[in-house]
C-alpha cells in the first residue's frame, strides 16, 4: 500500500513538473511573440534574447509573481495594461517564465 502511495506520489510530482514547464513555455511565447507590443521591445531578459532599454531589466530586477501579475494586468507608468489584451492564464503563465528564468539567472 505505501509503495502505491509513493509511486502516486512520484506521478502527481512529475505531471506538475510537466504543467509547470508547459506553463513556462506558454509564459515565453507570450513575452515574445503574443503581447502586443511585445514585452522584448521595452524589457532586457537574456533568456528571451531581448534587450529592451525602455522597461525596467528583468533579469536585474527579479521582480516577484505578484509584481509581474499586477504590473502586466494593470499597466505600471508608461507600461500599458494588457488585462483586456491577454488571458489570465497568459498572465500568469508570463509571471511563471519571468520568475524562473530571472530566479536561476545569475
Amino acid at each position: 500500500m505505501r509503495t502505491t502511495a509513493v509511486l502516486v506520489s512520484i506521478a502527481i510530482t512529475g505531471l506538475s513538473a510537466l504543467a509547470q514547464a508547459d506553463n513556462t513555455e506558454l509564459g515565453k511565447e507570450v513575452f515574445t511573440q503574443v503581447a502586443q507590443p511585445s514585452c522584448t521591445i521595452c524589457h532586457a531578459l537574456s533568456d528571451a534574447g531581448s534587450a529592451g532599454a525602455i522597461g525596467p531589466d528583468l533579469d536585474e530586477l527579479k521582480p516577484s509573481r505578484d509584481q509581474v501579475i499586477n504590473a502586466v494586468t494593470q499597466g505600471v507608468g508608461v507600461m500599458p495594461a494588457f488585462e483586456g489584451s491577454l488571458s489570465e492564464e497568459q498572465i500568469k503563465a508570463l509571471a511563471d517564465y519571468i520568475i524562473s528564468v530571472t530566479t536561476n539567472a545569475n
